[in-house]
């Protein structure tokens, strides 16, 4: 890299800037605006059932179609973002959401609502608003690039503390169907004026040293390449199995046990809210310890906090077990990005990042449907939460795998 090219990437406009920090914060809030589509079907899920008929399962689809549209559209809209910036991406996933929710409004059978999550509220839609972002905030950081990651991913949570409780409140107030038209208007609203923000490319880094760097980290882990990322997948895929049972099923499972929706609507709201203070927290973190250790950390708390709803369901307890699942497993995703980068080159980070977000999203589709199908088979949610403890000790099981074949002497690499 040439001089003037070096000083212009860290300048003032450059990396770790002031410049850098704003955007990141219009990232977030993109993030969060566009994120509604990932909570507004869990909040409307009841309401769906009853006017759709159908089991606990069959009302669980569209999240699950959702979830699997966000994994196909990541994968379109990073290489768009690639080839011609994420303003590109968040302009027209603000259009799609605008549409879907449009159409889904007017739905007359769970299938037509189904159709309008997967491909333009969740494909379309919000896809745009969470790889593409994520990604593009890591290229604008590298020694704090821990906490601008942990930042940047916070928006999916941001959107799961904000939105429950609104799109809940307006569903009591006005129904699911003016909800979601109004939900889509919004965010036409606002998303478009944010991508104008997002105009500017990235900055160009030194490739060469952060490959020499990145290649020097993955020789720590004695195995091949192909092999960690494999594992990556599989870990992410776990994970959010684990994650999504009480992320996709609170208010159901509150409903289950004859408490009000509006009540699995706030726990999910606590939930979440305390994953963004875990997120961030494990951010700062992770710039000291590393993505695998924050993983493997991440883990273990959040099976124990899985654990924990097995024998309590108590009204108090249970807004208890929300804050300290959302504690415990707010850090988990954004270690898989971290981890990327630090033991893969930066040349393939956009690639290896995408297939580990793709699988977490599958673990989140997988998860929710799952779990339904599973309660309409026993009539409790407990063997779900069983189930879901299984795949967390999967998930825990490749991260100590992870850390166990040369992880223990890894450190993030240095800028």
């Amino acid at each position: 890299m040439s001089t003037v090219a070096r000083a212009s990437a860290h300048g003032a406009d450059g990396v770790e800037s002031a410049y850098a920090w704003t955007r990141l914060l219009t990232c977030l809030a993109a993030s969060t605006i566009g994120g509604v589509g990932m909570w507004s079907g869990v909040v409307a899920l009841p309401a769906l059932q009853a006017e759709f008929g159908g089991g606990r399962a069959e009302a669980s689809l569209p999240y699950t179609a959702l979830m699997i549209g966000i994994m196909a559209g990541g994968i379109l809209w990073g290489r768009i973002a690639d080839r011609f910036g994420v303003a590109v991406t968040v302009a027209g996933g603000a259009l799609a959401i605008g549409a879907g929710y449009a159409l889904a409004s007017v739905a007359t059978s769970l299938w037509q609502f189904t159709l309008a999550q997967a491909v333009l509220i969740g494909g379309l839609g919000a896809a745009a608003s969470f790889g593409p972002l994520i990604a593009d905030v890591s290229h604008w950081f590298i020694r704090r690039r821990g906490i601008a990651v942990a930042i940047g991913s916070s928006g999916s949570y941001l959107a799961g503390t904000v939105w429950p409780p609104i799109v809940q409140h307006l569903i009591d107030g006005h129904g699911w169907r003016q909800t979601h038209l109004g939900i889509g208007l919004f965010c036409v609203v606002t998303m478009l004026p944010l991508a104008l923000l997002l105009r500017r490319r990235p900055p160009v880094h030194d490739a060469v040293a952060a490959e020499t760097i990145a290649r020097r980290a993955a020789a720590q882990i004695d195995l091949s390449p192909r092999t960690v990322q494999a594992l990556l997948v599989l870990a992410g895929l776990a994970c959010c199995v684990a994650m999504s049972m009480p992320q996709v099923h609170i208010v159901a499972y509150c409903v289950g046990l004859g408490y009000a929706p509006a009540r699995g609507a706030e726990m999910l709201s606590v939930m979440l809210g305390c994953g963004i203070l875990s997120r961030l927290a494990t951010g700062l973190v992770a710039d000291r310890i590393g993505g695998l250790r924050t993983l493997l950390i991440g883990s273990g708390l959040q099976l124990l906090a899985l654990m924990l709803y097995m024998p309590f369901d108590a009204l108090v307890s249970l807004y208890l077990i929300a804050a300290l699942f959302g504690l415990s497993q707010g850090g988990i995703v954004p270690s898989y990005a971290l981890i990327v980068r630090d033991v893969f080159p930066p040349s393939e980070a956009g690639q290896r990042i995408g297939l580990v977000l793709a699988a977490t999203l599958a673990g989140m589709a997988v998860g929710g449907w799952m779990s339904g199908k599973i309660f309409d088979l026993t009539g409790s949610y407990q063997a779900a939460f069983a189930n879901g403890i299984a795949w967390n000790l999967l998930n825990l099981g490749i991260a100590y795998l992870l850390f166990y074949r040369g992880g223990r002497s890894s450190r993030p690499a240095p800028a």
